[in-house]
């Protein structure tokens, strides 16, 4: 009787199984980001300390000069994120900017569009031509103002005095913001951080770049959220060199960040 009873058991168990319990994952699944990666560098820089690998979360930026981007083969490299030029002044659209920003998205890479700025014309019309450009987009992570001083422009060589650069980045930041119900991101060089006194400009969350020292070496005390720490990166689906990027926390302050930039 009892063996009757577990032959009987094991048929029902059996019963409950299907194919696609027994199945293998599908290889169709999306990959997931590698964390803590350590890409290849064509030119690399000799760390003595605080070197970017020691980082969980990494990145890259891209604009025109990054075409056909292969997102999957990027995002299982390691890319968690992508900061996407959209705009330049207030006439220049990016020409690859709706093809990375819609592929990053279907890849599962979050990403966020950046205006580059041009001190020939307004800020405020600048901010209209970035929002005119860049759909609001809740998944997206906040827009980023990319400021750095462009002496190879052939347009427009001006440079205004710090006060007047700190009062036309405002404008921009506070048009943006309101428009996206998210606070800018900054981008910026070590130069235009110092000529421009970005020390006492407060209140936003910092991408700096630094690519021959830590950014506690070359902006001091500084908080940043995001670091750029070379131009020469070598990264799996972006053909030639890629500016590569860290997020200043942990994977799990990371995964906290996104769900409160990204709704």
């Amino acid at each position: 009787m009892r063996r009757f009873a577990a032959f009987i058991l094991l048929t029902l168990l059996g019963a409950c199984s299907t194919v696609d319990d027994l199945a293998p994952p599908s290889s169709g699944a999306p990959s997931v980001a590698v964390r803590a990666p350590r890409f290849d560098d064509s030119d690399p820089h000799e760390w003595d300390s605080g070197a970017p690998w020691s980082y969980a979360v990494h990145g890259t930026d891209v604009s025109k000069y990054q075409t056909s981007v292969d997102w999957p083969a990027a995002r299982a490299s390691g890319i968690s994120f992508v900061f996407v030029k959209a705009t330049e002044g207030g006439d220049r659209f990016d020409a690859y900017f709706n093809e990375h920003w819609s592929r990053t998205k279907a890849a599962g890479i979050p990403r966020a569009a950046y205006h580059f700025y041009y001190f020939c014309t307004p800020a405020a019309t600048q901010a209209r031509w970035f929002i005119q450009n860049v759909p609001r987009d809740r998944s997206a992570m906040p827009p980023v103002l990319d400021m750095e001083w462009n002496p190879q422009s052939p347009t427009c060589k001006l440079r205004p005095n710090a006060a007047t650069v700190r009062s036309e980045m405002s404008t921009f930041l506070e048009i943006v913001e309101k428009h996206y119900g998210k606070k800018p991101i900054i981008y910026t060089s070590i130069d235009f951080f110092d000529d421009n006194g970005l020390s006492a400009f407060r209140g936003y969350p910092y991408w700096l770049r630094s690519v021959a020292g830590h950014p506690r070496k070359r902006y001091g005390s500084h908080p940043f959220t995001f670091w750029q720490y070379t131009g020469t990166g070598i990264v799996p689906g972006i053909s030639g060199k890629a500016d590569i990027n860290v997020f200043n926390g942990s994977e799990a302050t990371w995964n906290k960040w996104l769900r409160q930039n990204t709704r």
